[in-house]
């Protein structure tokens, strides 16, 4: 079983400039870059375990996840987690859909990561605010804390999700945060 670690703190621009800097004084191995695109659907069986199947679409490729809440430790969110690539979108969409789970949940994100020792450290970008999310083994996960000057940052529990249907709209059932797109005019 696939068990994912990770702890999340909620920031602001100027924490997202400094912690870039700080991931860069101390040598961590810049990992990516991308826009995501986020589909959670739920239903049946998933909401009876407190799951979520999501497809997220970024440039380089289309994963499809399954996440089951584990629970808390402290900060600490614990949760399996399977993920495999995706070649053909629409036929997983549609096996989705006729297994009977609905779309709930669509969110964007900009998302830079870095490998920092033994953890993954994510900085995020989302249509509501800033996070960066710790990802590895729990002691792992407090060393970068201390390395990054973190330990007295807000810690966010909730997953981006939940923040959507905090912060997004409702727009035919479906919770969704996505970023403003601008209007290009010629002229």
């Amino acid at each position: 079983m696939a068990v994912e670690i990770e702890k999340k703190y909620r920031i602001d621009k100027r924490k997202l400039v400094e912690l870039t800097a700080k991931l860069d004084e101390l040598g961590a191995e810049f990992d990516y870059e991308n826009f995501e695109e986020n589909y959670l659907h739920r239903g049946g069986v998933l909401d009876e375990r407190g799951a979520v199947l999501r497809l997220r679409k970024t440039n380089r490729r289309t994963t499809l996840t399954y996440k089951e809440k584990l629970g808390f430790e402290k900060d600490f969110k614990h949760q399996i987690e399977f993920e495999t690539d995706i070649t053909d979108v629409d036929a997983t969409e549609n096996i989705i859909q006729k297994l009977g789970y609905k779309l709930a949940i669509v969110y964007e994100k900009h998302r830079k990561a870095w490998r920092l020792g033994k953890v993954e450290v994510v900085l995020d970008e989302l249509p509501f605010g800033y996070y960066m999310e710790i990802e590895g083994e729990i002691d792992e996960i407090i060393k970068a804390e201390k390395l990054l000057n973190a330990g007295d940052l807000q810690t966010e529990a909730r997953g981006y999700p939940r923040l959507t249907t905090k912060y997004g709209k409702e727009k035919n059932g479906v919770f969704e945060s996505r970023f403003v797109k601008k209007n290009v005019t010629s002229g």
